[in-house]
């Protein structure tokens, strides 16, 4: 089904030392993709509420203090051009607080990955670019 319009998504950068979060996409798009955890914003969801709601059914964790980081948009065409995926992504960061990742929902392994040796998991560039943003707000 292709979109008649953007859809909200919401991605959260969660940082434990000079660890981060990340999930393996177990649904499309991307399916089998390393990425940060998030998901799409529900109807009469804070976007800040979407992203803890996210947090927690993704990888069984809660977010703490809330940062706005950055948004993104995210527009896939297929192979005539059309639009078969459009999000415009509002990412927050936060501190690790407490308990380890575990996969749950939309994902099929959720772990703490070492962000100066991120290229094995071969992240979109703009993933890189939100982490970077994330670690500067967050000190």
């Amino acid at each position: 089904m292709y979109p008649v319009r953007p859809f909200v998504g919401i991605g959260i950068v969660v940082i434990k030392e000079n660890q981060v979060l990340l999930c393996k996409r177990g649904k499309p798009p991307n399916v089998g993709s390393w990425t940060l955890p998030g998901g799409a914003q529900e109807a009469g969801e804070t976007c800040e509420d979407a992203a803890r709601r996210e947090l927690l059914e993704e990888c069984g964790l809660v977010a703490g203090d809330l940062q706005f980081c950055a948004y993104v948009d995210s527009i896939r065409r297929d192979d005539s051009g059309r639009v078969q995926f459009h999000y415009t992504i509002l990412d927050f960061a936060t501190r690790w607080v407490a308990g380890e990742p575990a996969a749950a929902s939309d994902v099929t392994a959720a772990i703490w990955a070492p962000m100066d040796a991120l290229e094995p998991y071969e992240l979109w560039p703009e993933a890189h670019r939100i982490i970077g943003i994330a670690r500067r707000l967050l000190g």
